[in-house]
């Protein structure tokens, strides 16, 4: 039996779309053995698939393909702390923490790299799974089956406040608010700040971030779905916030400020006293730089 610990992760970073990404200090945990069939259960209550079409269960079984040896089924339980559809890197996380459990069972087969190429074909596109398996900031692209990434550690005096609704924002409905083309000046627009974003964080040049975060690829189109969601890109700006974007697909909303955490609590608290917050709760994080472990 193994235990994995499995970090959330905000992606996009406002302009870098299914690329860029930072592991954060909210975890899931994993217990997995093997079993004949398949036994699936939470620690915490939460609703989960207790079937194969699970996708911790999915992502283990498809490591067992790529070692070559027989599959015979899984015990899990899990323990879900990171919100279920609201642009925190919940899906993610369990195709890391399967994808790595799987490796574990297995005798370690396959290094980090060759589990995030795994994951990333599961997951389709690697700007959650690379920071959730690797640790730390990742900008990364796909070429062909392989994830090509550069990382970078996150220090602590960056604090990443994640405000979260009531409300879920499927990744699919986020993704079909988008337009089918933008124009050239959209396009260069984004890529010289995507590009200032990765530079900034390998550089430790923050101050950079509100220029490098902001973005016309996706925002624009999904923050209509969030209530309440431009407001608090307004908000963090005005209480110095190094930069403020949809986390993920959303629903979440995430800021980063250079401040102490206690500082960024009462920020949150100040934010989200207007009414039309109401249900409305934030997660005070730090990066988390050592990706998905076992315990």
């Amino acid at each position: 039996m193994v235990k994995i610990r499995i970090p959330a992760s905000t992606a996009n970073l406002g302009s870098g779309f299914d690329s860029l990404g930072i592991a954060l200090n909210l975890y899931n945990y994993v217990e997995m053995e093997i079993a004949e069939g398949c036994f699936i259960s939470s620690a915490d209550g939460s609703e989960i698939p207790a079937g194969e079409d699970n996708l911790i269960y999915l992502s283990a079984k498809k490591v067992f393909e790529k070692a070559g040896v027989p599959f015979s089924g899984l015990k899990i339980i899990e323990e879900n702390n990171i919100p279920f559809a609201r642009g925190l890197g919940s899906s993610s996380a369990c195709i890391a923490g399967g994808v790595f459990g799987a490796n574990e069972l297995l005798g370690k087969p396959f290094s980090k790299e060759e589990l995030l190429d795994i994951a990333a074909e599961i997951e389709g596109h690697p700007d959650n799974v690379s920071p959730a398996i690797m640790g730390g900031f990742t900008a990364n692209a796909m070429e062909e089956k392989s994830v090509r990434f550069v990382r970078a550690e996150v220090p602590e005096n960056l604090v990443f406040v994640a405000f979260v609704p009531p409300f879920e924002l499927k990744t699919a409905d986020a993704r079909a608010a988008m337009p089918k083309e933008i124009s050239v000046k959209d396009s260069v627009f984004n890529l010289s700040r995507s590009a200032l974003a990765a530079a900034s964080f390998l550089c430790g040049k923050y101050e950079n971030l509100r220029c490098a975060c902001s973005d016309r690829l996706h925002q624009p189109y999904r923050l209509p779905l969030i209530p309440g969601g431009e407001t608090i890109i307004e908000k963090s700006y005005g209480k110095g916030a190094l930069a403020a974007f949809i986390s993920g697909a959303g629903s979440t909303m995430a800021a980063i400020f250079d401040c102490e955490k206690s500082a960024a609590e009462e920020i949150a608290l100040s934010i989200l006293s207007a009414e039309v917050f109401s249900g409305w709760k934030y997660f005070i994080l730090h990066a988390d730089n050592s990706g998905v472990s076992a315990l």
